[in-house]
């Protein structure tokens, strides 16, 4: 009598989602929800001020929004070139992490979420 094992090591590597799993969502549709995001992040705070991060060895390149009151999104970008265009693209000011480091606001407004929590 065989028995098929309830957990196999092809299931955790393969490609395609198990049946009943949602599919993940294609490229452009990702790209589309996070220029939407960005959007709108952008047009609903004010002073809001982009932060470029350079690459790791875990994470790519990542493109920070920071508004004034220091309430902040981060989202994943290909380059640091297209960081800088969506920047630009966006309308708001865009430093380097590199040599600009992170504003203080936002510092502070994260730890005053995690207090608050």
């Amino acid at each position: 009598m065989s028995r098929t094992p309830r957990f196999s090591l092809a299931r955790l590597f393969r490609r395609r989602p198990a049946a009943g799993q949602a599919a993940r969502p294609a490229a452009a549709d990702a790209r589309r929800e996070t220029m939407n995001h960005l959007r709108d992040f952008v047009a609903t705070r004010q002073g809001v001020e982009a932060y470029v991060e350079p690459p790791t060895n875990q994470i790519p390149p990542t493109i920070l929004l920071v508004a004034t009151t220091g309430e902040w999104t981060r989202r994943r970008v290909p380059d640091e070139k297209t960081a800088f265009d969506l920047a630009g693209d966006l309308g708001v000011p865009v430093y380097n992490v590199r040599f600009i480091g992170y504003p203080q606001r936002m510092r502070d407004w994260t730890s005053a979420q995690r207090r608050n929590s």
